[in-house]
Formats: C-alpha cells, structure tokens, sequence
C-alpha cells in the first residue's frame, strides 16, 4: 500500500514538473509586461487578453503562423510520398547495395542542420527560390525522409508477403494493391511517421529561419525579433508561445493511438 502511494506521488511530481515551465508560460501570458517583471507571481493580478490581441490584430505574427502551418503541411506531404514508395522497396526487394544506400540515407539525419544551412542559401538563391515556403519544405525533407523511410520499413516488414502474391493472384494492379490494400495495413506506420515529421518541420529554426527574411517567414523567427525600442515584450512572446504549442497538441491528440501502437510494433 505505501509502495503504491509513493509511485503515485511520484508520478504527480514528475507531471507537475513537466508542466511547469507549461503553465508558467500560460501565466506570462495573461500579465502585463510591468507585472511579469515587477516579481514573482504564481497568478495575474491584473487578467489581461492584450497579448493575444496583438497577436491577432498584428499581420506579421499571424502570417507567421500561417507560414508555418504551410511549410510544415508541404514538408509532411512531400515525405510521405517520397519515403512510402521507398520504404516498400526497402521493405520487399533485394538489390545490389541495398543496405549501404540504406545506411547512407540514415546518415543524412545524423548531421546537424547547421552543416547545410550555406548549400541550401547558395542554391535557393541562385534558383530564385529564397524566401519561399517550398525552399524550407524540401530542406526539412533532407531531415525527415530518412527518418521516414527508416519508420516505415520497420512497419511494412511486418506485413507477411504472402498479402502481396494474393493481391497480384486476385488482379490487382500494383497502385490499386499498395493504396486500397497495403496502405491501411500499416496506417499506424503512417500516423506515426506524419508525428516525426510534423515535430520536426514546426519546431526546427536554424534552416527555416536562414532560408527567409519577409514573406515565408515562420513564427519561431518573428519570436525571436521581439526587441524593441522597450526591450522584449515578455507578454506578447508568452502569448506567441502558447499560440504555437496548440498544433503540437492538437497532432497528438489525433494520432495518440496511432503512436501508442508505432511505440509497441515499429521503429519508434
């Protein structure tokens, strides 16, 4: 019994710990920049929505978000296309120097995005392609294709050939097989791989941020350019805060049980 009460205790703490820095984020949100740096308060003496109202009324931080949303959209389609082909080949067929192109692919993800950020300035704006949503949609696929491929493969070797000769035996062509039969099969492979990849497209900065300057621009770049005349707005970038860790948890919660099953039988 007492075990059973210190593991529950435990466990408490740890939430409460983790929700801190979640909470105390919301807190700032709802204070007067005076207040928030007048001291340490656990709750808003004065309830302000002056923030969030900036942030709605003010084109640069709402644009930022669609710019981000748009990005990260076309970066979770584009892999998903590329790497459900790829990781089905992986998965199925054996040809000469399958596992080096596969170690090579893998090693793509292990180098820090800094190493590509002059590559990709030079090409993006040699091509006209600078400051675009596209450019930072296929810099992240550098990252999330590999991660991709590598998730998936996991899933789709657990799905028995057999399913594929019975297909091909019954007259289905290979597109009808692969999208009305193998696809839900793996579906959770899927929901999984479209997690990864949205988390890391809407929270990396480094590329997104050196790729743009004025209309592609993401939200986690205008956070960082709050300065002012007054200094940093602590409210405003509060509020911008709680703004941005809403799609996270809204992708969560849609493929929560999708990554329940991904942690038990893929790659994950």
């Amino acid at each position: 019994m007492k075990q059973t009460r210190l593991k529950s205790v435990a466990i408490t703490l740890f939430i409460a710990l983790l929700l801190t820095p979640v909470y105390w984020l919301l807190n700032m949100s709802f204070k007067t920049n005076q207040e928030i740096l007048g001291g340490l308060t656990f709750f808003p003496k004065i309830f302000t929505l002056d923030n969030y109202a900036v942030i709605f009324s003010d084109p640069s931080w709402y644009n930022g978000y669609l710019n981000s949303m748009t990005y990260v959209s076309m970066n979770v389609v584009i892999t998903l296309l590329v790497a459900l082909p790829a990781a089905y080949a992986f998965s199925r067929y054996k040809f000469l120097g399958d596992k080096h192109l596969f170690f090579w692919l893998l090693s793509n993800r292990m180098a820090p995005p800094a190493v590509f950020l002059l590559p990709f300035f030079q090409l993006y704006s040699s091509i006209g392609l600078f400051d675009t949503h596209i450019a930072v949609a296929l810099a992240h696929c550098l990252f999330t294709v590999p991660l991709a491929v590598w998730i998936l493969e996991g899933f789709m070797k657990g799905v028995p050939r057999e399913y594929d000769e019975m297909a091909f035996i019954d007259g289905y062509s290979f597109p009808r097989f692969f999208i009305k039969v193998f696809l839900p099969m793996i579906r959770s492979g899927i929901g999984v791989t479209a997690f990864f990849t949205f988390m890391f497209s809407w929270v990396e900065l480094l590329l997104a941020r050196t790729l743009t300057s004025v209309d592609a621009q993401p939200i986690g770049a205008i956070m960082t350019r709050t300065i002012g005349a007054s200094g940093i707005d602590w409210g405003v970038l509060s509020a911008a805060g709680v703004l941005t860790i809403i799609p996270g948890i809204l992708v969560i919660w849609f493929v929560r049980n999708h990554v329940a099953k991904g942690f038990a039988l893929g790659r994950v």
